[in-house]
């Protein structure tokens, strides 16, 4: 939700600070994701005999530190990267990282994903990865009319009785109705319902909503890179 810090020695007028406010433009319209990624490729613990392919979207350097301690190179391309060129590092494995704003604007990561998905190369995501992750499959996103901003939101694993305490900071969401009947939702909020997270049925396809690296944050969930991992071989 946008807003306008107003600092002043004297009386201030709140019709003039509403038109003002109201004037802000709209920083969802933008790519933020083309702002914040990372301008060049970069590779982290490139003496470990497997890889794995990030798309910085706006990584967490804590995503980075979680998978190169599990023994992997990470190969961290910038989010326009197209999927040939994210194929020739010959992963075994794709995480599609964090980031702001909207998810449909990163039309280029979605077209990559989409076809990483089609060549079978496993995939997770993380936060706004969930998102890109879920239009790469063919669902659709909205904007929360509150988004979800702490260290202690808890989420409840589908189909069974455990609940994991996340750190999580976005206004996104996934509309896990409209999920291909492929894929099916993982975790979801305990607080509002949403969605948080999303799994195909039977590929090597998952993402979470949440931050499992946390980073600030809970470490009940830190356990799914080392699934992810498993399923990349």
């Amino acid at each position: 939700m946008p807003g306008l810090l107003a600092v002043s020695d004297g009386p201030l007028s709140s019709r003039g600070l509403r038109v003002e406010a109201l004037a802000l433009p709209d920083p969802n319209a933008r790519d933020l994701v083309a702002e914040v990624t990372t301008p060049v490729i970069r590779i982290y613990n490139p003496r470990a005999g497997k890889s794995v392919v990030l798309i910085d979207c706006g990584a967490k350097q804590g995503i980075i530190r979680s998978l190169a301690r599990r023994g992997v190179a990470v190969v961290r391309v910038p989010a326009d990267t197209d999927a040939s060129r994210i194929l020739s590092f010959a992963p075994r494995g794709v995480v599609i990282s964090n980031g702001p704003g909207d998810p449909k604007r990163t039309e280029a990561t979605i077209a990559a994903v989409r076809r990483l998905i089609r060549e079978g190369v496993p995939l997770f995501g993380v936060c706004l990865g969930n998102q890109i992750l879920a239009l790469a499959a063919g669902a659709d996103t909205y904007k929360l009319k509150f988004g979800h901003r702490s260290q202690n939101q808890p989420c409840l694993e589908e189909g069974t009785k455990r609940c994991y305490i996340t750190s999580q900071n976005h206004g996104f969401a996934v509309d896990q109705k409209t999920l291909p009947r492929d894929w099916a939702p993982w975790f979801r909020n305990a607080n509002d319902g949403t969605n948080e997270g999303i799994r195909h049925r039977r590929k090597p396809f998952w993402s979470v909503q949440f931050h499992p690296e946390a980073c600030p944050g809970p470490t009940d969930t830190d356990f799914l890179f080392d699934r992810f991992l498993e399923a990349a071989g």
